[in-house]
């Protein structure tokens, strides 16, 4: 059973608007041509394909907020840190293609 919070798009926004969240708590796990294609400003990008070798600059007491494309390798993440003692995750569901929408913008 996962021990990471799943929250949505909607939700992900609100809490940057109300200043509850900074967005560079928000772990972006795409690669760089999808992270240099659309991306929130201001968000920590560690693309998958290296986000073992980066874990340890990651300090275990923040809360984390884990965004992909579409939300399936934010899972694998949350996964992963879970595994190596994080435990305040966020898996957002419907990834950044969900938070463009909601933006107005067209992912995919």
């Amino acid at each position: 059973m996962n021990q990471w919070e799943n929250i949505d798009a909607h939700a992900l926004l609100k809490l940057l608007a109300d200043g509850s969240l900074k967005p560079d708590q928000i772990i972006d796990v795409r690669e760089h041509h999808e992270w240099d294609y659309y991306r929130l400003d201001g968000t920590t990008h560690i693309p998958m394909s290296i986000f073992p070798d980066q874990l340890a600059s990651l300090a275990k007491s923040e809360p984390w907020y884990i965004l992909c494309a579409h939300g399936v390798r934010s899972v694998a993440v949350c996964r992963y840190m879970q595994e190596n003692g994080y435990d305040t995750l966020h898996n957002i569901v419907g990834g950044i293609a969900a938070v463009a929408e909601l933006k107005g913008f067209q992912y995919d």
